[in-house]
This record gives structure tokens, C-alpha cells and sequence, in this order.
């Protein structure tokens, strides 16, 4: 038995939550795990709420949805007043700080890290933001090893883009251990 651990990714349509959640549980697999995923969005192509849930282990994985998450990623600032406060205690918040303000009060550990600026900045394509967001959530909990992930996105994207959604995965490790280390 693995100890149950929940995840929330989310964010606004169009931030490629959605695919992190995907890429996230395939890792998980590719380790032998349990896991299930789910994923909602609203209505609107890009800029309605986004979110993807990621549960692994526990005896069972019977129901998959999740009310307190161990781990949120959040890309917005809806997001983040949405779920950080849902957070079990003792969780831990990855808050992406190009769109998302420190909680004043929230009980939790947080990262709040330049994730979306990281890939304007370094790549030049905010679409890289959920790698970025993804490596650094990998890091920063070591829910799986780097070399699942990696087989993971390389299964998942396309092969066009590989190369540019590899680096932004290993930015997001660097802007972790960068951030973890202050």
C-alpha cells in the first residue's frame, strides 16, 4: 500500500492545465503507482477556470474527485482563492507569483514562484508555463522521479515541441531548487 496523496492543479483555460494533470498521472503510472485523474473546465475556450485533479495510491482509488487537497498548483489568482483555502493542513500551495499574490494567512507551506514569467522570459512562449509548473511541482514534492516525467511528457506532446517542453521542465527544477533554497 502507498500512502494517498491528492492533487490540484488549476488555472485559467488555455494555461495547459489540463495536459500537466495527464502528464502528471502518466509519470505516476510509469512508476507502478495507483492513480486516477480527473479534469473540469468551464465553458469558454481560454480564460474560464481550469482545474485537474491527480489522486495516487491508497488502498482504493474508487471515487475521483477530491475536497482537500495535499498539493494545489495554482496558475491564477482565482485558482488560488479558490482552492488554497481547501489546502489539508499541513499541505503545501504552488502559486504561480506572475498572476497570484501572497495569502496573507493560509496555514500552508507556499512556494510562490515566477512560473509563467520563467517561460516568457527564458522561452518566449507562455504556453511552456504548465512545464515550467510541472518540473517544479515534481521537485519540489518528488512525487516521481525525474526520468517518469520526462518519459511521460515525451509520450504526451507533441513531437515538434519536445525539445522546448523538456527545457521548460527542467526550468521549473531549477526554479524550484532556486526558490527552496532562500
Amino acid at each position: 500500500m502507498t500512502e494517498r496523496v491528492e492533487i490540484c492543479l488549476s488555472g485559467s483555460g488555455g494555461q495547459g492545465i489540463i495536459l500537466a494533470g495527464i502528464i502528471l498521472a502518466d509519470a505516476v503510472i510509469r512508476e507502478g503507482k495507483s492513480v486516477v485523474q480527473s479534469q473540469s473546465y468551464g465553458p469558454e475556450a481560454r480564460g474560464g477556470a481550469s482545474r485537474a485533479e491527480v489522486i495516487i495510491g491508497g488502498d482504493e482509488l474508487d471515487y475521483p474527485k477530491i475536497n482537500s487537497p495535499d498539493i494545489l498548483l495554482a496558475m491564477s489568482q482565482e485558482a488560488s482563492d479558490k482552492y488554497l483555502k481547501r489546502l489539508r493542513q499541513g499541505g503545501m500551495g504552488i502559486l504561480d507569483s506572475t498572476y497570484v499574490g501572497l495569502p496573507s494567512e493560509s496555514g500552508v507551506k507556499v512556494f510562490h514562484l515566477p512560473i509563467s514569467s520563467m517561460a516568457i522570459t527564458r522561452l518566449g512562449r507562455e504556453m511552456m508555463a504548465n512545464m515550467v509548473a510541472l518540473g517544479a511541482l515534481v521537485r519540489i514534492t518528488g512525487i516521481v522521479g525525474r526520468e517518469s516525467i520526462e518519459e511521460a511528457v515525451r509520450a504526451r506532446v507533441p513531437l515538434g515541441s519536445l525539445d522546448m517542453n523538456l527545457s521548460a521542465l527542467d526550468m521549473g527544477r531549477e526554479l524550484a531548487i532556486k526558490f527552496s533554497s532562500q
